[in-house]
């Protein structure tokens, strides 16, 4: 019969456990720069992004998955250590959201496209239209996350839109020029 784990050893791996999702949810230590440390935090997922866009769709998706899951338990963990609800110093839920903003758009791998991904990432997370606001209401790591959800997914929505109008505007002065050498 197997030995139940001393409870000495398990109080030292949860606190280890803690402590590294502390520093993770802290983008070990950019929450502490005093100026933007979200837009420094965002900067993190931009290089998470640009990997995870090197993979097929179906890895993208696990990878976002993944990037939630963590974040919400780090966003948690990171909350009760500061005695806040989404205290400054937490940008994991930055980094680890930010990937969503261009999840599955091959196109996004473009620097200008990846920047403006970024710049209106910060821009829907400063500003927190409807329903973002909402979400911070929303109690622990899960609110702390799901705020930088939604704003990633409209910036996903803005460069799919954007993308859209592109070919159909390029499309239809195609057709315009072609009609005009004839």
């Amino acid at each position: 019969m197997a030995a139940m784990p001393d409870a000495g050893v398990v109080a030292m791996v949860m606190a280890w456990a803690d402590r590294a999702g502390f520093r993770v949810g802290t983008g070990f230590g950019l929450g502490f720069l005093p100026w933007a440390p979200g837009t420094f935090g965002s900067l993190v997922g931009v290089l998470l992004a640009w990997w995870m866009l090197g993979r097929d769709r179906a890895t993208q998706l696990a990878m976002a998955m993944l990037f939630f899951g963590v974040g919400w338990w780090v966003c948690e963990v990171s909350s009760a250590r500061f005695g806040a609800v989404d205290a400054p110093q937490i940008v994991a839920d930055e980094f680890l959201a930010f990937p969503l903003s261009v999840l599955g758009l091959r196109f996004a791998r473009h620097p200008g496209v990846m920047m403006l991904a970024l710049v209106l990432y910060r821009a829907f997370d400063i500003f927190k239209p409807w329903p973002i606001r909402e979400l911070e209401s929303v109690p622990g790591g899960l609110g702390i996350m799901l705020d930088d959800v939604v704003a990633a997914s409209c910036v996903w929505l803005v460069l799919v839109s954007a993308r859209l109008l592109y070919r159909t505007w390029r499309n239809h002065l195609l057709i315009a020029r072609s009609r005009l050498e004839r």
